[in-house]
């Protein structure tokens, strides 16, 4: 049978109540979404009886849980290749956040539960990878928990389609849910590549998800370099590119920058004083000047001194004690 093309545009919306509780953080609490009858799954899952007590001491992964039902739901099929754009994601995500200046948070794999008004896990579904800009704004006491409704949503969650079309029933209920940003990747291994490969951004805009080209928590990072990102081995240079730029938008939001990332900063400071060292080194070769290996590291204060002392130092100096004798007095002097 001839599968469906993916939802269109405003075809898959979330309850009113999910909504607000995707504004407000827990200000409503979310509709469960369709029955489990009502969602289609190919023979790539598994389904499995499950009590609620069975659940909560299950230890592997269930990718979807009923309490209605008593059923769980487990993709036969995962490893590495399912496992993989998950973890590109987050080391994507932390050359972007060095750009930007501020730490991005991937807590990986995560059981999102809804609970009813009993406070009973009335189902749950587990994300592949989920993102949040303002790790110290999520607030969960459960790394691998998140309670839908009353914990912080991340700002991006990934799921890896290898097998399944995640469109069919999980995307429904990731909307009923009022997350507000869903990529599907079918990574480029994937048997389903030839037919649907690519990654597909939904956005949840005025009570339903529509495709959008580009990402809305990271600034122009376009759906199709996002894709050739999580698959690209090496990463191309044309990659690194878009990762500096989509970091710099965020920083230009926020009003940070690279010199906020501690290693960067660092890195940039170790840069500017071999530049200022090489400077020094070449004007004094120029003038015939002896130094030693070390030159001008081992002078007190070379570190500190800018780029127009050392040069005026290694112009007028007659050794490597005379340079670090002038760089010492520049320092001394007013202005």
């Amino acid at each position: 049978m001839r599968e469906p093309p993916p939802p269109r545009r405003g075809t898959i919306a979330p309850q009113p109540l999910a909504e607000a509780a995707a504004a407000g953080n827990g200000a409503a609490r979310p509709s469960p979404g369709p029955p489990l009858a009502e969602l289609r799954f190919e023979n790539a899952y598994r389904r499995v009886p499950m009590c609620a007590e069975e659940y909560a001491r299950y230890d592997g992964r269930i990718d979807i849980w009923d309490r209605a039902t008593e059923t769980a739901l487990q993709v036969r099929e995962g490893g590495p290749r399912h496992e993989h754009p998950s973890q590109r994601l987050a080391a994507l995500a932390e050359r972007i956040a060095q750009v930007r200046g501020r730490p991005i948070a991937c807590f990986g794999p995560m059981t999102l539960s809804l609970l009813d008004e009993n406070g009973r896990r009335q189902r749950a579904m587990e994300a592949d990878q989920t993102v949040y800009l303002h790790p110290e704004r999520a607030k969960l006491d459960r790394r691998s928990r998140m309670v839908v409704g009353e914990d912080n949503y991340p700002d991006v969650v990934l799921e890896v389609d290898n097998t399944t079309d995640i469109r069919r029933h999980k995307l429904r209920l990731y909307a009923a849910w009022g997350f507000p940003e869903l990529w599907v990747e079918v990574p480029d291994a994937s048997p389903r590549a030839k037919k649907w490969g690519g990654l597909t951004i939904y956005l949840l805009r005025a009570g339903a998800y529509e495709e959008a080209p580009e990402s809305r928590a990271f600034p122009g990072w376009a759906a199709r370099d996002i894709h050739a990102a999580l698959n690209e081995t090496p990463l191309a240079a044309r990659s690194h590119a878009v990762l500096e730029r989509v970091g710099a938008a965020l920083g230009e939001r926020e009003g940070t920058g690279p010199n906020d990332d501690p290693l960067l900063r660092s890195q940039r400071r170790q840069a500017a004083a071999e530049a200022r060292a090489a400077t020094a080194r070449a004007i004094l070769a120029s003038r015939q000047v002896p130094v030693a290996a070390n030159f001008p590291f081992d002078v007190p204060g070379f570190a500190e001194a800018d780029a127009e002392d050392i040069a005026a130092a290694a112009m007028r100096c007659a050794d490597a004690g005379d340079f670090a004798a002038r760089l010492r007095r520049m320092r001394r002097s007013p202005g």
